[in-house]
């Protein structure tokens, strides 16, 4: 077995910096926001790991159950050589994709990307245990600007699944699928999984769960800006907020404070006040039809090869050629 390999592109102080720099931005605009990345600490996603085994959240057990489905259609159709996955996680989809395009005869080279050296590190090293005759190649970087550092050569296939997308406004989403469509060569592939449009009552549950998992992890982004920057948010007093916006097609998850407050962050100097019912915006989730999806992967240069979707269209993979 060869050893998994691991280029690092962002390190602690990277991270530090872009916390102190999105928290800064987004606690001093108006109205209020941050960015949903900045949930995942160690106990964020061991939060949200609990989410995806909750009845009402049903995009990862439904992607799963799709990708099990087509993923012989995927790699015939892929034929890579060389899997890219952004934000790998523990790659526990990704195993069937592994499988899959082993057994198509081409595979050499996965490539997990994550922002956690340490989590990568084991990711990879399992993944390398698993796949023996594999390459295993990670890449310690943030997907959302450090595209470029993305190794080359061999038949590549892109996938960025688990509907991660949608946590993009349209604008974001134009400028990812640019740089994601700058970084393939001709010919080369990406893979997206994204929620479809549904009927908000089983929608909205899925982000507001009757066991309150789902607002404690809302609820860590303060956790994590109290140890990361010694800020004085006192969670508790924040109530979770799960809505539907029907125009934006997409779910907003918020924190709503239950009195007036004053927070600090020292290591910012920033002094913040809160409202009572004034609400901080910690994430969108958008979801899509899969024409606007064709759409908006045709005006970065991608040519849709093909759609699946689970028989209640609840979601949708997506394989797409750049052109």
């Amino acid at each position: 077995m060869t050893a998994a390999t691991l280029d690092i592109h962002l390190t602690d102080d990277d991270l530090t910096a872009a916390l102190r720099a999105d928290a800064r931005l987004g606690l001093t605009a108006d109205p209020k926001w941050l960015p949903p990345k900045w949930f995942y600490d160690a106990r964020g996603s061991e939060l949200f790991e609990r989410i995806t085994e909750l009845p009402e959240y049903y995009p990862t057990r439904t992607e799963r159950a799709l990708l099990e489905r087509v993923v012989d259609e995927i790699a015939r159709a892929a034929q890579a050589e060389v899997l890219v996955e952004l934000g790998a996680g523990s790659a526990a989809k990704t195993r069937l994709l592994l499988t899959a395009l082993s057994a198509q005869g081409p595979l050499k080279t996965y490539v997990p990307q994550d922002v956690s050296s340490a989590a990568l590190r084991a990711t990879a090293d399992e993944v390398a245990a698993e796949f023996p005759g594999l390459a295993v190649h990670g890449v310690v970087s943030d997907f959302t600007d450090t595209l470029q550092n993305l190794p080359r050569g061999g038949r590549r296939m892109i996938a960025f699944l688990g509907g991660t997308i949608g946590n993009l406004v349209p604008e974001e989403r134009a400028e990812f699928l640019g740089r994601i469509h700058d970084v393939l060569d001709l010919g080369e592939h990406v893979l997206l999984g994204a929620g479809l449009v549904i009927d908000p009552a089983v929608l909205v549950p899925a982000y507001d769960d009757a066991a309150g998992v789902t607002a404690e992890f809302n609820r860590n982004v303060l956790h994590v800006l109290n140890a990361r920057l010694r800020a004085d948010f006192a969670p508790e007093k924040f109530r979770h907020v799960a809505v539907w916006d029907p125009e934006r097609e997409w779910i907003e998850m918020r924190l709503e404070a239950s009195e007036d407050m004053t927070v600090t962050v020292a290591d910012l100097d920033l002094t913040v006040g809160f409202a009572r019912g004034e609400q901080l915006r910690t994430e969108i989730s958008a979801k899509f039809r899969v024409e606007r999806l064709d759409g908006e992967l045709a005006a970065a240069g991608f040519a849709t090869r093909n759609v699946w979707t689970d028989p209640d269209e609840r979601f949708a993979l997506v394989l797409a050629e750049r052109r």
